[in-house]
């Protein structure tokens, strides 16, 4: 395990409204996890069972997983299911993956199929029901993927139905804003790791500069732009929740860390509590 800067894990509380959400799941509570990156170097044992022992004592109706279980190599997800399968939760724990784990296709079908046998629902372009019909998850593929095709899943859907939708990659949700999803769970930013009081994510910041100094140059360098949206384009949804039109989007910090670590910016469970609106 790398010396990594973490800071203690962190239990976030969001209350969220949905219309036209059944009754009987009036207070239903979902716990949100993301970004493991489970691979000996940055998400210590230690932390993973204090992660996994804090969602026991949340008792969840639902857990929800947004992706990037590995860094590179997909072989550590044998270890790390271990750890997910002693999660409990009253409706059991629904999967997406994220662009780590989507590095070969041989690797995906390895998590996948990992998870799957772990109990985990993993949702590669599919919907689940494990709340019932009435409030269906419909789980996508990575952004970065070639397989990411929303318009068939939701297109299924009746828009008077509401939905949870799990999509690592927030800037998901400026394509998604043309169909209803009334929350959608993702992870991918690791709430930008260096957050400095008073100015907020670094990466942010740089971007921002970057692209101020970009758009007073004579000519145009689309390369360097590309550049500057590498992580994700949308810095204003890094974490927490955010309105996307009239859709709501609720971003996880994550878990595991890059190099240097994390300051400012603790590792995070995530606890969504569903009202009626």
């Amino acid at each position: 395990m790398r010396p990594l800067l973490t800071g203690p894990l962190t239990v976030e509380t969001v209350t969220v409204s949905i219309r036209d959400l059944p009754q009987r799941l009036e207070g239903c509570r979902i716990v949100q996890l993301s970004d493991f990156h489970y691979d000996g170097q940055r998400l210590s044992p230690r932390l993973l069972q204090q992660v996994v022992n804090c969602v026991n004592d949340l008792a969840p109706d639902l857990i929800a997983l947004t992706g990037d279980y590995v860094t590179r190599d997909p072989t550590p997800i044998f270890d790390l299911v271990t750890y997910l399968s002693q999660m409990k939760s009253r409706f059991g724990t629904v999967a997406v993956l994220g662009n780590h784990d989507n590095i070969t296709l041989e690797g995906r079908r390895t998590i996948l199929r990992s998870l799957q046998q772990a109990g985990i629902h993993a949702l590669w372009n599919d919907i689940a029901y494990p709340l019932g019909d009435e409030l269906p998850v419909v789980g996508l593929a990575d952004f970065w993927s070639r397989e990411f095709h929303p318009a068939p899943l939701l297109d299924s859907l009746s828009p008077a139905q509401p939905r949870l939708v799990l999509s690592h990659n927030p800037d998901t949700a400026e394509l998604l804003a043309p169909w209803r999803v009334d929350l959608q769970l993702s992870g991918h930013t690791h709430g930008g790791q260096i957050v400095l009081p008073m100015i907020g994510p670094v990466a942010a910041l740089i971007q921002s500069l970057r692209l101020s100094v970009l758009a007073k140059l004579p000519f145009d360098l689309p390369y360097l732009k590309r550049n500057c949206f590498k992580i994700v384009r949308h810095w204003e949804w890094v974490s927490g929740l955010h309105r996307v039109g009239q859709n709501q989007l609720y971003v996880n910090r994550g878990l595991g860390s890059y190099a240097p670590g994390r300051l400012g910016c603790p590792p995070e469970v995530t606890v969504v509590e569903l009202v009626r609106g």
